[in-house]
């Protein structure tokens, strides 16, 4: 019979990731995670390497060593599949500056087999996106551009899922929905969610906290 207690299987696995930049002393040796369905936190202070360990989790930035695996694909056999399987967009990124929300939604959808236009078109009403999605993100306030890829992350509907800040420069109102669908995701079956911050959210259910 199963062990009705037993932990679902690991999404994400890290084993001996080493990375250091060039003639500094490393951010990280030898680290280890394991990270299974629900929402998980990675927590520090600023400079302590939260936003670099996701893009190399992100398979975005080359570790010096390690192995890194999403859903049994590893990255070192075959990145396509390894990054299709993880949703990480940098917030302050200026990639789609000169296109508006859609096209940057369409080409974000493209990335990940499961994006759910339907999902996607609710959420961007629920963070009143609808009458900004026509604007260049250049003209968008930074809370509205963080909105922008929150939409994109619930939909992408990818086994992980990599938020750095997620509440910051958000308004109340959009703060309080990102907490009820953060609370959804910690009981999903089957996706993993990793939120970099300064401390944990309050109210919200995690997995692990890993303190860098």
């Amino acid at each position: 019979m199963p062990d009705a207690s037993a932990k679902p299987p690991a999404l994400l696995c890290v084993d001996g990731l080493h990375f250091a930049w060039p003639g500094r002393p490393p951010l990280f040796s030898d680290l280890a995670l394991a990270l299974g369905p629900g929402v998980h936190l990675l927590r520090g202070e600023d400079g302590c390497g939260k936003s670099t360990l996701l893009t190399l989790l992100a398979g975005e930035r080359t570790a010096q060593a390690g192995a890194l695996s999403i859903a049994g694909v590893p990255l070192r056999l075959d990145a396509a599949a390894y990054r299709r399987s993880v949703f990480w967009i940098d917030p302050q990124s200026d990639a789609f500056d000169q296109t508006n929300a859609h096209a940057a939604w369409a080409a974000l959808a493209t990335r990940h087999p499961a994006f759910n236009p339907a999902l996607l078109a609710d959420l961007a009403e629920a963070f009143g996106l609808k009458e900004h999605a026509h604007k260049p993100l250049y003209m968008l306030s930074t809370g509205s551009k963080r909105k922008v890829w929150l939409c994109a992350a619930f939909a992408a509907g990818a086994p992980l899922t990599l938020i750095d800040q997620p509440f910051a420069a958000l308004d109340g109102p959009s703060i309080r929905l990102l907490r009820e669908l953060l609370a959804e995701a910690s009981e999903h079956p089957q996706r993993a969610w990793l939120l970099a911050d300064h401390d944990a959210p309050t109210g919200l259910s995690l997995g692990q906290v890993i303190d860098l």
